[in-house]
């Protein structure tokens, strides 16, 4: 376990994120033994304009004017820091040598700020931890002062998405190559981490599951048996032509979706067939019990650069309520192989789907389930980390 350590952790998700994050996570486990400062993400100018009702936006324009403080206590040894800069949105600019230019002059607004928290904290002996930002925390390295090691951690593949692949296939790497190690919470997104740092390893996945504890709210009952998908519904990452098969071909089942939808989805054949139901967005204190009414779960995901190597969280919660899961084989589904169907093809998901309900109420399969999912925590994933930071140091002494 890494301890008594200053912890400074920079990434793509806010504090204030509303849905699950990996870092918060992290930075909540870390903040266990060491002192942590999470730094939000800072405003960049079209955000600013574009986004002027959002409320981290509002938020982050309030620390600007000096309304709030930039630095929050969340625990007596976690705080939050959202930086006083704006820096230039930047992505558009074709020429990597504009590109690199005006970003680093970013990365020196963040570092100012960051090291003016940091001095204010008392932090020294750092641990640079870097959440998926190849952008913004670029240059961090060199400008944070008191950085000893860095970690960079990897949990999505995002240079295969048009946004990030213009300048992140380049800086990446670059950003690998400078870390004292590369985490990722997947064996697939490891061996890509391992292509530029060979001191990149599989961390595995922690959840949360506080929530198994809570009672359940009501929700609505749907006619049995009810297929259901808990999650953001956006065809980057689900395969809706399954859905609609799946739905049009059974009209039997009932399929529940439990998300915020995107146009393709709003646009569905699926919102016209009386045995489908969008429940939207709904807060998380009610997911476990959406999940608990399922009589199966499913992750139809879509193969892409993006889906194939990451780390399906809901599959643990899914699991961790003993459901039986259909769940679109890919490369980081392989280690739940045991315990979910996995299907290689559209046409598997029927098939699957009927044997899932068939054995949905063996007890025996149900314990196995809950006892994998549960043995996925955060502090596993951070003593892996740990271990595997002393071990990189020991090779480099």
């Amino acid at each position: 376990m890494i301890r008594n350590r200053d912890i400074i952790i920079v990434g793509l998700q806010p504090w204030d994120i509303r849905i699950g994050s990996n870092c918060k996570n992290m930075a909540q486990e870390l903040s266990q033994y060491n002192r942590v400062l999470y730094v939000n993400r800072a405003l960049d100018r079209i955000s600013a304009i574009r986004s002027s009702d959002d409320e981290k936006v509002l938020a982050r324009k309030a620390s600007l004017r000096g309304d709030t403080n930039d630095l929050k206590p969340v625990s007596a040894s976690l705080w939050t820091l959202d930086p006083r800069t704006v820096l230039e949105s930047i992505n558009w600019i074709p020429m990597p040598v504009l590109f690199d230019r005006i970003n680093l002059v970013n990365n020196k607004r963040l570092a100012r700020e960051i090291n003016q928290a940091a001095k204010r904290l008392g932090f020294s002996n750092v641990l640079l931890f870097i959440d998926n930002d190849f952008f913004r925390a670029q240059y961090l390295p060199e400008l944070l002062e008191g950085v000893q090691e860095t970690i960079y951690y990897i949990r999505d593949h995002l240079t295969t998405q048009p946004y990030f692949k213009k300048h992140g296939v380049r800086l990446e790497p670059q950003l690998m190559q400078k870390a004292t190690m590369v985490a990722a919470n997947s064996a697939y997104l490891a061996e890509y981490g391992a292509k530029y740092n060979k001191a990149s390893f599989d961390i595995g996945q922690g959840c949360d599951f506080s929530w198994l504890k809570a009672e359940l709210p009501a929700v609505q009952q749907f006619k049995s048996p009810v297929i259901g998908y808990v999650g953001a519904l956006i065809t980057s990452r689900l395969d809706l032509p399954l859905l609609e098969m799946i739905a049009t071909q059974r009209p039997d089942w009932t399929l529940v979706l439990v998300g915020p939808e995107d146009e393709a989805f709003h646009g569905s054949v699926l919102h016209q067939l009386r045995n489908v139901h969008f429940t939207g967005n709904r807060p998380a204190e009610e997911l476990p019990a959406w999940i608990s009414s399922f009589d199966v779960c499913i992750n139809p995901q879509v193969l892409n650069g993006m889906t194939i190597g990451n780390y399906p969280r809901k599959i643990d919660e899914y699991l961790a309520l003993g459901k039986p899961v259909v769940a679109t084989d890919t490369v980081a589904m392989r280690m739940f192989a045991p315990y979910v169907y996995l299907c290689g093809k559209q046409a598997d998901y029927i098939t699957q789907i009927n044997t899932a309900l068939q054995e949905g109420n063996n007890t025996y399969l149900q314990d196995a389930r809950k006892a994998f999912a549960l043995s996925h925590t955060w502090e596993q994933c951070i003593q892996l980390m740990g271990a595997y930071l002393e071990q990189t140091q020991n090779v480099e002494a």
